[in-house]
């Protein structure tokens, strides 16, 4: 059993993206149902966790939306998903926290009550993750026992790896909760839904 002096759980919301996909104009700023659409995403983890809430973020503007978080800046070139994963989770290391739930910016439509499943089935030697076709992602709540192993992750798709290997309990997230907006059309399409 990991044993920390932390918080139980950090939340970890991940919004750092490039967004080069969408355009001109930052996405996580994009009008989402009268809100940015990080606004969501960071509502939702707010109401999940009692715990300190993190945002990693490279967008001042981003930074502006997000009172209460504890802003981690990325800054220089673009990197990938995993530096800012590697961003958090080092946070969430250093102040010991027992779990981190990481949600990414670009998903609005991930309910509170997946979140806060995700951090009551995740154990102490066990991650929870979303999933779709038993394939494990995120958002998810990860143990501590596995921050070093999620700080050695790499690319965009190192979560992934990481929660197939530590053999992630996956939960069901409905299809339309598990859309992120990567491009203009995406949220036309989620808001006509």
């Amino acid at each position: 059993m990991t044993t920390t002096s932390g918080p139980a759980v950090m939340g970890l919301l991940l919004a750092a993206g490039q967004g080069t996909r969408f355009g001109s104009g930052n996405k996580l700023l994009a009008d989402w149902d009268g809100r940015p659409v990080v606004t969501a995403a960071a509502l939702a983890l707010r109401r999940a966790v009692d715990g300190p809430c993190v945002a990693v973020v490279r967008d001042a503007r981003v930074a502006a939306l997000l009172p209460g978080f504890i802003i981690l800046r990325m800054t220089g070139p673009a990197q990938d998903m995993a530096a800012s994963l590697h961003r958090g989770i080092a946070h969430a290391a250093e102040i010991q926290a027992g779990r981190a739930l990481v949600v990414l910016g670009d998903m609005p439509c991930v309910p509170v009550t997946h979140l806060m499943r995700l951090v009551r089935c995740a154990t102490d030697s066990r991650p929870a993750a979303s999933g779709h076709d038993g394939r494990p992602g995120v958002p998810a709540c990860l143990p501590a026992r596995l921050f070093s192993t999620a700080l050695a992750a790499s690319g965009d798709m190192g979560a992934r790896r990481l929660l197939t290997d530590a053999g992630a309990l996956t939960i069901p997230l409905a299809p339309r909760a598990r859309h992120d907006i990567d491009r203009p059309e995406d949220l036309r399409r989620l808001s006509h839904n």
